[in-house]
């Protein structure tokens, strides 16, 4: 009689997954929206397509391209947060989406709670660089100047909370220095200051760096990986001076919340095809942008490590938006 109950259980509950399984099996069954949270031509954009163009091709379904860029990526995230949680609307948005849990004072979501991490698509390296008025060659004398000239050395960034703002606001306070902050609006016009010598060092992804090192103008002085990158070996990391300092962007992808286990390991698993995918990842490392693939579990455990991370900077940095 037991046997018999247990076999009955276990009828019922195969019966109420079966639908779920043969769905995820079957998806995607129509296309999928694909909602990137910025403007076309930035890392997310670049990203984004680069990378559901191969899953049109994997999974021979249309994954349609929608930039819904404004507010630092809250406008599709709110979007995407009110979407049916049924696997065909996806976001792509970089780690700047944990970042604006703790600039803004509220917003019409919760950051954790209403999303699923897919997986991390691909990782943005900072760099750290000074003017070649500078004289400084190396992390080291750069921190060793800023020590002797508290309050006096100044740095740009694409504006208060931006990646440029918080690396440099990390490193200010993991070595005790204290820097003059310029923001800018945006990372064109940070960079035009730079160059022209209004600031003095800033921080900057490395696909913005490129034609500027081969042209000379800029000295270059550490990346903000943990170790070395592969497009230029030759840069010390961070880390080799400032011991534990690691700062790098990633850009994901999120489903909302809801979306049945089944959906989000099938997306997981189609986009790990495509992110091994050779062609797929050097036109990712030719845009210097590092392909990333994590299992939901992986991603969800560093969504929480970079929430308080991006917390703990945020509050000494000072940095907020209203």
């Amino acid at each position: 009689m037991t046997s018999l109950r247990a076999l009955s259980v276990s009828l019922v509950l195969a019966a109420l997954l079966l639908p779920s399984i043969v769905h995820a099996q079957a998806y995607p069954t129509k296309p999928v929206r694909v909602v990137i949270a910025f403007p076309p031509g930035g890392s997310n954009d670049v990203v984004g397509r680069i990378v559901f163009q191969k899953m049109s091709e994997v999974t021979r379904r249309s994954f349609v391209i929608e930039n819904r860029g404004g507010a630092a990526g809250t406008i599709a995230a709110e979007h995407v947060a009110r979407s049916p949680a049924d696997g065909y609307t996806v976001m792509v948005q970089s780690a700047t989406h944990l970042a604006n849990a703790h600039l803004y004072k509220s917003l019409p979501y919760d950051t954790l709670k209403d999303f699923i991490g897919v997986t991390t698509l691909a990782r943005q390296v900072g760099i750290l660089v000074a003017h070649p008025s500078m004289p400084v060659k190396s992390v080291k004398e750069f921190l060793a100047l800023a020590k002797v000239r508290p309050g006096q050395i100044t740095y740009g960034s694409g504006g208060n909370g931006s990646s440029y703002h918080l690396q440099m606001a990390l490193l200010e306070s993991m070595t005790n220095i204290k820097l003059v902050h310029v923001p800018y609006r945006g990372a064109g016009p940070a960079w035009n200051a730079f160059l022209s010598g209004e600031t003095d060092s800033m921080f900057a992804t490395i696909s913005g760096f490129v034609p500027h090192y081969k042209s000379g103008r800029v000295r270059a002085l550490g990346v903000s990986s943990e170790k070395r990158t592969t497009q230029f070996p030759e840069i010390p990391a961070i880390a080799e001076f400032v011991p534990g300092y690691e700062f790098t962007a990633w850009v994901g992808c999120f489903v909302p919340a809801g979306t049945p286990k089944a959906i989000v390991d099938a997306l997981n698993a189609a986009l790990g095809r495509v992110l091994s995918d050779p062609g797929v990842a050097s036109k990712l490392i030719a845009q210097t942008l590092d392909p990333m693939y994590t299992t939901p579990e992986q991603f969800a455990a560093r969504l929480k490590l970079d929430y308080e991370k991006y917390a703990h900077v945020i509050k000494i940095s000072g940095a907020r938006i209203e």
